[in-house]
């Protein structure tokens, strides 16, 4: 009876491979590009219609997104002409889709510009109001879990846990960024009194602090300063043991 279980067993988990295999062989990230004549092919919404995945192309027109065959992409843009485009077993094939759109000939009512107005792509109607804006280590791992089957096989093969610290090291090289930005190396110096050479390191010590890396995320400047005071104290000190 064990013996007959055993076997029942990894022929269920040998079938459920296969499906997942087969479901994934079908299922693949492409890249791509949209061209249009004389007009900007920035920032043009492309939309998975099946699995509601979502990308924006850069300054080139450029876009990576996943697809399967029958999936129904949606192009669109405030300067051109809304386009879908079918996955056909040919565009399965190719390893670069190329997509043409054409100018949106509209006529625009005059526009008042505010000397203080920004000009955005939520502004122009790129992209709708409000809509999360991913960085280039959140879009990996979006793509990476964006259906079921991706996201067992991503995690089963360890790609998830590596993008998931690529996120994290995206962040802290922001949260460095902003350190750099608020604070002078004379701060570091003459207020603190973190030796130059050490100041470096001194900013990695200050973004491994929970605490202190929130300050950063509210832009709290006056707890930021609080707490980066009793740090370098601490890292003073962990310096003068060491040494």
């Amino acid at each position: 009876m064990p013996v007959k279980t055993n076997n029942t067993l990894l022929i269920f988990v040998f079938l459920i491979t296969q499906i997942i295999i087969g479901q994934a062989f079908h299922s693949k990230e492409i890249n791509g590009q949209v061209v249009a004549d004389s007009v900007s092919v920035e920032a043009i919404s492309v939309v998975n219609n099946t699995t509601q995945q979502s990308t924006v192309t850069d300054v080139n027109g450029f876009f990576s997104i996943m697809i399967k065959e029958g999936d129904v992409l949606v192009f669109s843009a405030v300067n051109l002409i809304g386009l879908k485009k079918r996955i056909t077993p040919e565009d399965m094939a190719l390893s670069f889709l190329m997509v043409k759109m054409q100018a949106n000939k509209v006529e625009l009512n005059e526009v008042i510009i505010n000397q203080n107005s920004s000009i955005t792509a939520e502004s122009l109607g790129i992209i709708p109001y409000g809509q999360k804006k991913y960085t280039p280590a959140e879009r990996k791992i979006r793509t990476a879990t964006s259906t079921p089957i991706d996201g067992l096989l991503n995690a089963m093969s360890g790609r998830t846990k590596m993008l998931k610290k690529e996120l994290v090291n995206e962040k802290k090289q922001r949260y460095l960024y902003r350190l750099e930005t608020w604070y002078s190396d004379e701060y570091y110096t003459e207020r603190l009194k973190i030796p130059l050479d050490y100041i470096k390191g001194f900013q990695y010590y200050c973004v491994e602090n929970t605490e202190f890396i929130r300050t950063l995320e509210t832009n709290n400047k006056t707890m930021n300063m609080f707490l980066i005071t009793q740090l370098a104290q601490e890292f003073l000190n962990k310096i003068e043991n060491e040494n």
